[in-house]
């Protein structure tokens, strides 16, 4: 059968041939500069909403310190890393938390089901440190080019206003490896009772780089010291009812009587390199990494002692951004950490202004000089600091005035980088079932029969295709989690199992045989013609 379909374009007129993958160096390689097409989408989807943030608009803040142990699971921190704030103990180093929903308006219900924003701004002595990420662990997909359109499909319907759970699942029903993540979301772990009472995640893959240039593959995690609490569909909607900001109110009524909520900071480790040995990427956002495996090691806390002074300065303006590390803490290739590094900025400058780093709450500690050549733009209210001619706005200056580079370490960190540039699959698929199986089977039986509810409400919603390839993801992450959601909505079965696999993609529990682009081609063939 023919497709007649328009063809999907840039702004430019340019078809895109491919709207899957970012371009990387190799399948596991850096993404370049040159990915026009990926910066011409998301810089636009960052600029969808005006002043209200496109995604993670509901919010709420508070301020607080972090403490470091100086060790990573009981051995010295700087085995493993030469930044400061892990290293340091006796050293309150000050913080800024923003939780929040993402898909929602910013006066939607805290009760909602959707992923929890857990953004934490450290103001180090060595300038600020952000680490921007949700209280689940894992995401609904792994390259970033997606982004805009997952967003789209999760917001409302252009046309009806109404988020509806066909546009929602025939999104997901295209992607594999977001079943990992739908099973944690439409369980109870979806909706946190509150903000106190939630982890928090990293979620993408970092590097942690010593004083001898040896860097390590790490997550980070956030652990809250009050325990872990969720809620069910009929608890969050019983609370809806009488309050639409029940985790605001609980955060702030606790730090005001004195219940300074309180997280353990925790990372996990692994080596370097692309650890082949492994069923999935460690650089693939969609996976856990084993905690048999991996241990989660503890490397801090944070402690929440004061509530804004004014909500919007601190809580609405707060901006955070991948991109803000501090030496000692670097990149990896994780696809989606490389375009939420471009994004997340780029999104701030638009929304809050180019000037936004001048603000308070965005602004380094007190104490952190800063001096830099950029100039000018709307609302700015002081020129940063200069060199000792004021007349140089430029570097490097014959005359050895204005500004200087820093000294660089004594051994700095160089990663080996060796691929073709192209559009990328990635080839480890074999756990995209697998973790989802696993997460579904640590549930409590209460726990499966909510998720088995929510998903049963929202099958009845979509067409017959989606239902079917739906129930067939469930069935290949586990046997009774599609047998359950297929009789619970009235779907047939065997109809569903019968599917094939998806066009171009490596049938469950299979992984690509080689590096392979996402028109299907083995980069290794292109390469020999």
């Amino acid at each position: 059968m023919s497709d007649q379909r328009p063809i999907l374009t840039t702004r430019q007129g340019h078809p895109v041939r491919d709207n899957q993958s970012l371009r990387t160096v190799g399948e596991r390689g850096p993404a370049t500069l040159e990915n026009y097409q990926f910066i011409e989408k998301i810089t636009h989807f960052d600029r969808e909403r005006i002043p209200e943030r496109v995604v993670h608009a509901r919010g709420a803040g508070a301020h607080g310190y972090f403490e470091a142990y100086g060790t990573i699971g009981g051995e010295p921190a700087s085995k493993y890393t030469r930044a400061r704030v892990l290293n340091e103990t006796g050293v309150k180093t000050p913080m800024f938390v923003r939780f929040s929903t993402v898909a929602g308006a910013k006066e939607s219900p805290e009760t909602a089901r959707d992923p929890r924003g857990f953004a934490v701004k450290f103001k180090t002595v060595d300038g600020n440190w952000d680490l921007v990420g949700n209280n689940l662990k894992v995401f609904f997909i792994r390259d970033a080019i997606k982004f805009p359109d997952m967003i789209h499909a999760f917001k409302p319907d252009p046309v009806t206003n109404r988020q509806e759970a066909w546009r929602f699942f025939d999104f997901v029903a295209a992607h594999p490896e977001s079943i990992h993540m739908v099973t944690h979301l439409k369980s109870p772990w979806g909706i946190p009772a509150n903000y106190r009472e939630m982890e928090g995640s990293g979620v993408n893959t970092y590097k942690l780089v010593n004083d001898q240039g040896v860097a390590h593959l790490c997550k980070f995690h956030w652990t809250p010291k009050q325990g872990v609490r969720n809620l069910t569909s009929a608890q969050a909607a019983e609370i809806q009812g009488r309050d639409v900001g029940h985790a605001t109110k609980d955060l702030y009524d606790n730090i005001a009587a004195g219940n300074f909520p309180e997280w353990e900071f925790a990372v996990q480790i692994m080596p370097d390199g692309p650890n082949d040995h492994l069923s999935f990427d460690p650089l693939d956002d969609t996976k856990l990494w084993p905690v048999d495996q991996f241990p989660l090691l503890p490397c801090g806390r944070m402690v929440l002692d004061r509530v804004p002074d004014n909500f919007f300065a601190d809580v609405e303006q707060s901006a955070f951004g991948t991109g803000v590390l501090v030496d000692g803490i670097d990149f990896s290739d994780d696809k989606m950490l490389q375009g939420r590094t471009l994004s997340y900025s780029d999104t701030q400058r638009y929304r809050v202004g180019p000037n936004y780093l001048q603000l308070p709450i965005n602004a380094p500690a007190p104490g952190v000089k800063t001096a830099t050549n950029q100039r000018d733009g709307q609302m700015t209210f002081y020129v940063d600091g200069v060199g000792e001619n004021k007349h140089i706005n430029y570097e490097p200056s014959t005359i050895g005035q204005g500004l200087r580079e820093a000294p660089k370490p004594a051994k700095e960190y160089h990663q080996p980088v060796e691929g073709q540039l192209g559009r990328y699959q990635t080839s480890r698929t074999e756990d995209d079932y697998t973790q989802a199986g696993v997460r579904y089977r640590s549930f409590e039986e209460w726990e499966r029969e909510d998720l088995i509810a929510n998903l049963v409400a929202d099958m009845k919603e979509c067409p017959e295709a989606i239902q079917l390839r739906m129930v067939w993801h469930f069935w290949h992450a586990d046997e009774d989690y599609g047998r359950r959601v297929a009789e619970g909505a009235g779907i047939d079965l065997e109809k569903a199992k019968a599917l094939p696999p998806l066009p171009g993609r490596a049938a469950p529990g299979q992984r690509l045989k080689a590096e392979t682009y996402t028109d299907g081609s083995q980069a290794h063939k292109v390469a020999a013609e």
